[in-house]
Parts: structure tokens; C-alpha cells; sequence
């Protein structure tokens, strides 16, 4: 399988669910994840596909407006997963009282591994390695 063929198909996928994550539309957002998925936040507890896609959902439900950027910092390709080592950047507004927001920013390190289903990339996986928070 040819790498640069695999970074550019998954970089297509990285920004319509980035694109689909700031317009809160789940649908879309999810449909990068495989049946089978799993995410590991910082805390390593480990979160199935329909309770992730709950979390998201409040998430959605809870803020204003969503931002969201990311960067590779290194990938890999072995045994038919490709794993990537990504920065993001997200910016969440909520409401806080009537009038007033607050503004969330969350820096993180995740570990994705996707693998080809049906012709289809898919996340199998996403662990978050560092988080902060301001």
C-alpha cells in the first residue's frame, strides 16, 4: 500500500470530521469510527463507540461553538494499521449564565490507528497521551 496514497486519503478524513466536529454534526463526525472502536483519555479508561458518541453529543449540546485544529507529529504504517501521533487544538465556548460564555481551551496528544475496512479507512482506536487544559 502506497504511504503517501494513506496520508492523503487520511488527511481528507481529518478535516471532514474536524469540519463536522465545529458544525456539531454527529453523523458525520462518527462515520470516521469503526464498529469496534475504542478511546482511551488521559485518565486510560476505556470508552466504547456508543459512549463516545453520548460524550460527544453532550458536548455538542453544551456549547456554543466548537473549534478544532490538529497537526501530525509522526506516523507509521505496519501490518495493515496506520498509526499516527497527533497535536490538537480545540476551543469550546459554553453559555455561562444568560449573557456571559467561557471559553475552554484543550491542547492534547493523541494516538490514532486506523485501518482499512472495506476499502474504507476507519479508527479503531484514539488515546489521548497528554491533555491540558485552560
Amino acid at each position: 500500500m502506497d504511504i503517501d496514497s494513506t496520508i492523503s486519503d487520511i488527511n481528507a478524513l481529518h478535516q471532514k470530521s474536524n469540519q463536522a466536529f465545529q458544525d456539531k454534526d454527529m453523523e458525520t463526525y462518527a462515520a470516521i469510527f469503526d464498529y469496534n472502536f475504542e478511546f482511551k483519555g488521559v485518565d486510560a479508561k476505556p470508552v466504547n463507540l456508543r459512549d463516545y458518541k453520548l460524550d460527544i453529543q453532550s458536548l455538542f449540546k453544551n456549547s456554543k461553538s466548537l473549534e478544532t485544529s490538529h497537526y501530525r507529529i509522526k506516523s507509521s504504517f505496519e501490518d495493515g494499521i496506520f498509526t499516527e501521533k497527533i497535536a490538537r487544538k480545540s476551543v469550546i465556548i459554553k453559555s455561562n449564565l444568560i449573557l456571559l460564555t467561557k471559553k475552554e481551551t484543550i491542547q492534547t496528544e493523541e494516538v490514532y490507528h486506523w485501518k482499512n475496512v472495506n476499502g474504507e479507512w476507519k479508527v479503531i482506536s484514539i488515546e489521548v497521551v497528554l491533555e491540558e487544559k485552560y
